[in-house]
């Protein structure tokens, strides 16, 4: 199926595939409790509920939250979808996998935050705006042994997600990697990151993660 992705929803693109790979090398059990964070048209949710999990969907974007209601509706599989910013629907609750493809690009005007369908990329001038808070927040909603699996470009910086993520006592690698052509945004803004360092004067492909981060038992 095909999914929903009307505008100002994020439409799945290479880092969605990046993460579904990786979520189907997951060893979940039926019964499983998994939260897409950041869900946009519900893609990953669908995946993981696909193989008999309990999932939880949440997007700060109302659009993305119907879309995704929508699609769960087509596909015939249930989920629970919840508007909010990020963690906050679901407090005091503890899951055995987070999923996230959040905002990763680092933003020319790094101290307005992002609105409309920016909100899916625009992530301050570090591209880290939404990626520190999901390594201080993640771990305390992850049960022993729980496991986040989260994509974002080699421009945010992989090495600051895995020391955050070894300071929380998670066991944290990259293991995944993909090099893309530069999309629209990327394009527009590749002379801005050639000016900070963040790319190479010869640089026209992008590097994708993933990270995987798991508590000890």
């Amino acid at each position: 199926m095909n999914p929903l992705a009307p505008p100002g929803v994020y439409a799945p693109q290479e880092d969605t595939d990046l993460l579904t790979g990786a979520l189907s090398e997951e060893p979940l059990t039926p019964g499983a409790r998994v939260l897409d964070v950041g869900t946009g048209s519900g893609v990953l949710a669908l995946e993981a509920a696909r193989r008999g999990t309990h999932v939880t969907a949440v997007d700060v974007s109302w659009r993305a939250v119907c879309a995704a209601r929508a699609n769960a509706r087509l596909a015939g599989l249930p989920l629970r979808i919840r508007q909010g910013n990020l963690f906050a629907p679901v407090r005091g609750q503890r899951f055995d996998l987070i999923l996230s493809n959040p905002p990763y690009v680092p933003t020319p005007d790094g101290g307005a935050r992002p609105s409309g369908a920016a909100r899916a990329w625009d992530a301050g001038g570090d591209g880290r705006l939404v990626l520190d808070r999901i390594c201080r927040e993640a771990p305390a909603l992850l049960r022993p042994g729980g496991v986040l699996l989260m994509v974002h470009s080699a421009l945010s910086g992989p090495d600051r997600t895995l020391g955050h993520l070894h300071s929380a006592g998670l066991m944290a690698a990259v293991t995944r990697r993909r090099r893309i052509a530069f999309g629209p945004v990327l394009r527009e803004r590749a002379g801005w990151l050639r000016e900070r360092g963040l790319l190479a004067s010869t640089d026209d492909k992008e590097e994708l993660v993933i990270v995987r981060a798991e508590v000890p038992v």
